[in-house]
């Protein structure tokens, strides 16, 4: 029986550590809290996963390990290198592949379709760390250490989703009400689903092409307004009010919450349009985007999850 390890267990990990259960393999969930999905298949680990020593012990005769650890978003710069730098450390010290879940921020602000060949350009603290770490793993890749892949998602969406459309949008359109969003209404936008990036983990993780490189996840690219209209179609609701928060509304909103002057930095992926090509995901592994309506049934009230 092949063993995994996934780090995280936010939405993403879960599903993930479920598609690989559900295949037949063995699957060590570690998450601070020590919680996650119930299955036969998954055994489930509190630790930190700072403790590089422990982390090495629980991932000995892993063939993959997955890094989805997620610190609060406020304190990326500080808090994710020595995060990932423990994870990488203790998956070249057992000798298993490392599979990481990235996103779009490395690439700073972009005139265009960004492709993984796009540069990683980040000009904000979150961004910049970001690429770091995947310029720091795969020097390991390049160097012999290990092998090592990531994907990288747009705004999740959907099922498990934790993002500015499922926080501040779904909520408000299930029950009627005005969302307001520190993002604008009809830019094109891309989008993926937590299923598609689980699926996309795991679709790297087996394949031998995946290695050395980075790829995006499956995307859905659409609009803020057009999710919402059509999440509010099929609920049954009335046609969304939909405003855009000012930058005086978001500086008031962080005097209570610091989540919220982080979004200054991303302003070129929410006031402009940020579109990713996931072409090559998509003919290498044949891993494509879930219909849009299908996505959104499934957070509809009494969908099962």
């Amino acid at each position: 029986m092949i063993k995994h390890v996934v780090i995280g267990r936010g939405g993403t990990a879960s599903a993930a550590a479920l598609a690989l259960a559900e295949s037949g393999d063995h699957v060590t969930v570690i998450s601070r809290s020590g919680l996650g999905p119930d299955h036969p298949g998954v055994d489930l680990v509190a630790l930190d996963a700072l403790d590089t020593a422990a982390m090495t012990e629980h991932a000995a005769g892993a063939a993959t390990v997955f890094n989805l650890a997620m610190p609060p978003y406020h304190t990326w710069p500080e808090t994710v290198p020595p995060l990932f730098g423990s994870i990488l450390t203790a998956t070249e010290a057992v000798g298993a592949n490392l599979v990481m879940m990235g996103n779009l921020y490395g690439y700073g602000p972009v005139d265009g379709v960004v492709t993984e060949t796009t540069p990683l350009a980040a000009t904000g603290n979150k961004g910049a760390v970001r690429a770091r770490m995947w310029t720091e793993a795969l020097a390991a890749h390049e160097a012999g250490r290990l092998r090592v892949t990531e994907v990288r998602a747009g705004q999740f969406l959907g099922a498990g989703a934790v993002s500015i459309f499922s926080l501040l949008v779904q909520p408000a359109v299930l029950a009627g009400a005005q969302a307001k969003v520190p993002q604008e209404l009809d830019l094109a936008h891309s989008f993926t689903t937590i299923d598609d990036a689980a699926a996309a983990l795991v679709a790297v993780a087996r394949d031998d092409r995946a290695w050395g490189r980075a790829w995006h996840a499956p995307v859905i690219t659409t609009t803020v307004r057009a999710v919402a209209s059509r999440l509010a179609a099929l609920a049954g609701a009335p046609e969304p009010e939909l405003a855009v928060l000012s930058d005086a509304e978001i500086t008031a909103l962080a005097k209570d919450d610091p989540f919220w002057a982080e979004l200054f930095e991303t302003k070129h992926m929410s006031h402009r349009e940020f579109i990713a090509d996931d072409t090559a995901l998509r003919t290498t592994f044949g891993v494509t985007a879930s219909a849009l309506d299908d996505v959104l049934r499934g957070v509809l009230p009494g969908a099962r999850v």
